[in-house]
């Protein structure tokens, strides 16, 4: 099923994230977290794909046994950054075979290496280019990232909308927004995409924070902004590994039950390979 079928539809929805392992002896571990992460029935599960295509080997193995054995819908992940248009061209063609409909095609985060280079010769030098290149090989209903508080490489937000638009152009048919902790910045994101135009579906994504260093690495990697009462859960419950996890599931639960509340159908939840942290949550 094409996710854009499930967004027409006025029911709630759930989503998990999942990622492979670097390592392949843990393969089958992976396997069986998602496959626990399965027996929840979320509306879809989407599998990502590593930083530089670390992990992608993995990725359409661990899509194909959700979307064949465990009956949910899956959302592949593909990226462009440090791919080939060969290897692209192969991806692509493996997930027709394998008859996943849905693609969430990013530009890929930088890995340390990349990190400075030279990209002008780089095929795919943001999602776009790769948007372009799943809307003319294949048939597939085409997701893509955005941020609710501004692309980290974007000048400004006036910037970013403006190249979130050329990705919906392009073909993008749902975005899915980088995790924040406070809805508010959401709904103010949601107004100036649809004064730019942009109507497709936006997708807000949660992540449910279960330990400090989890937290800080998220708040790195995102920028995102971090109000007084999450700051106040942090310095109450961060030195103990059990109440941090209870409080985090806790105030990602709130945020969802905030978001379905004001009219959200689907909520999006990097999940970590935590089928407990999911289950938790969609109890």
């Amino acid at each position: 099923m094409k996710l854009t079928e499930l967004f027409a539809k006025d029911t709630r929805n759930l989503s998990f994230e999942v990622f492979p392992n670097k390592k392949p002896e843990n393969l089958e571990s992976v396997k069986g977290k998602t496959a626990r992460i399965a027996e929840l029935k979320p509306a879809f599960m989407s599998v990502t794909y590593g930083a530089g295509g670390g992990t992608s080997q993995f990725t359409l193995e661990i899509a194909k046994n959700i979307e064949q054995n465990c009956n949910v819908p899956v959302l592949a992940h593909l990226t462009g950054i440090s791919s080939t248009k060969e290897i692209v061209a192969q991806r692509i063609e493996e997930l027709k075979a394998a008859g996943i409909q849905n693609v969430m095609a990013l530009r890929g985060d930088l890995t340390p290496e990349m990190e400075g280079k030279d990209r002008t010769n780089w095929p795919y030098k943001h999602a776009i280019d790769l948007i372009r290149e799943l809307k003319e090989k294949g048939d597939f209903c085409i997701g893509s990232g955005c941020y609710p508080e501004v692309h980290p490489e974007a000048a400004n937000m006036i910037e970013d909308i403006r190249h979130l638009k050329e990705k919906v152009d392009a073909g993008c048919d749902f975005l899915t927004t980088q995790l924040f902790y406070d809805n508010d910045i959401f709904y103010s994101f949601l107004y100036k995409i649809r004064e730019a135009g942009i109507s497709v579906p936006l997708i807000p994504g949660i992540m449910p924070v279960t330990n400090t260093k989890h937290m800080e690495r998220s708040i790195q990697m995102s920028g995102c902004y971090i109000p007084k009462y999450f700051k106040a859960m942090m310095e109450r419950f961060g030195n103990n590994d059990a109440a941090m996890k209870q409080a985090g599931i806790a105030y990602a639960t709130e945020q969802i039950i905030e978001l379905y509340a004001n009219g959200i159908r689907t909520v999006h939840v990097y999940s970590m390979n935590n089928p407990d942290v999911a289950e938790k949550i969609m109890n």
